[in-house]
């Protein structure tokens, strides 16, 4: 940068002509007097000490007529050393100072950039947060939609077959011995039908809520296990399919739970691998020791659920095969009540299935 170009720099930066970025021409002045001054006292105190230490040598004749060319010679370099600080030193001190101005000035505006930048970051990462928390009050809208409409739908048909029957029965066929007794009991299954809906719907909102304080106790869970086959053998005999664990354990399994909650869940697991299990299959559960848990699989060689309906399994009233499901009985709520029971005992279930080939229900208990 020239001195010209310099000198137009400060100009912008200055308000006035006189005092430029701050440092005037007479600051600088000054500066070089000062240090020209610095220089003739050295210079002096050097030929002061040399003339001390050859006072015993002649000092009238060789110092005295010696002093005024020192201090012309002092005089004489003062004056081109001052132009040499004016001329040289000044335009670059000007320069120097006009780039670390300009330097600051950048640092400024980069500030200022920074916090554009990081004002469009935490934008950013609202909208984002904003974005995500109305997709899932969406999606729990649509949920909420899909939960009353399947409730709606569940409680509707026994209601209305119930309502039929009575209504047969009110027309004349009470009177029927054959029609009145047919049509009650089929009304009074209708009404279990109804009440186990209630229960199912009953038992999550209360599992959901916390409101259901488990039972905790240490228990053999081979012996439950056992109990659940009992319960099922008759529904299970009637389908052909075999019950039993997939190795002998002739010793106990203790695990730490609510008994009944997790009898529950197994019969719910068992109940669902018997309507979709194929005539003269098999459901088998078998138990793995991790050291801190003990895993508990429940396995059939049914029709298997396809892989984009897994994801769903466990939602209320979902159902994979609809028609078959309604006509066994079930409620579409036993894979929701027991992944919320579960969920209760601070534990996690997963489920692995291939069409044709089967599926299989792992879930985890605390050892105890």
């Amino acid at each position: 940068m020239g001195r010209a170009g310099c000198s137009s720099t400060l100009k912008r930066l200055s308000p006035d002509g006189n005092h430029r970025n701050g440092i005037s021409m007479k600051t600088s002045s000054q500066y070089a007097t000062i240090i020209t001054l610095l220089i003739t006292l050295l210079a002096a105190a050097a030929v002061l000490l040399g003339i001390l230490a050859d006072f015993r040598y002649n000092f009238l004749e060789y110092a005295v007529p010696a002093f005024p060319a020192m201090v012309g010679t002092f005089l004489i370099v003062q004056y081109y050393f001052s132009r040499f600080v004016k001329q040289k030193i000044n335009p670059i001190f000007k320069t120097i100072r006009s780039h670390a101005l300009d330097e600051q000035e950048q640092s400024r505006k980069a500030g200022r950039e920074d916090i554009v930048k990081q004002l469009d970051r935490e934008v950013q990462v609202w909208t984002t947060n904003k974005t995500e928390e109305i997709r899932k009050l969406r999606q729990l809208e649509r949920y909420r939609k899909d939960f009353l409409g399947n409730v709606s739908h569940e409680l509707k048909t026994p209601i209305f077959n119930i309502q039929g029957y009575i209504l047969t029965l009110l027309d004349g066929g009470i009177k029927d011995d054959h029609v009145n007794r047919l049509y009650l009991k089929r009304a009074e299954k209708s009404i279990n039908r109804l009440i186990n809906i209630l229960e199912d719907l009953d038992a999550i909102g209360r599992l959901e809520s916390g409101e259901f304080k488990l039972q905790m106790e240490r228990f053999n869970l081979v012996k439950a296990v056992e109990e659940v086959f009992e319960d099922h053998e008759m529904q299970a005999r009637k389908r052909r399919i075999r019950l039993g664990f997939d190795s002998s354990y002739n010793k106990p399994v203790f695990v730490m739970g609510d008994r009944k909650r997790i009898m529950e869940a197994i019969g719910n697991l068992i109940n669902n691998s018997i309507k979709y299990g194929k005539p003269g299959g098999r459901t088998t559960v078998g138990f793995v020791d991790t050291g801190e848990n003990i895993l508990v699989d429940i396995t059939d060689n049914g029709i298997g659920i396809e892989e984009e309906n897994l994801p769903r399994i466990f939602e209320r009233f979902f159902r994979v095969d609809k028609s078959r499901s309604r006509e066994s009985g079930g409620t579409g709520l036993g894979l929701s009540i027991v992944k919320h029971v579960i969920q209760a005992h601070k534990q996690t279930i997963t489920v692995r299935s291939k069409p044709g080939k089967g599926t299989s229900f792992i879930f985890s208990m605390d050892k105890a």
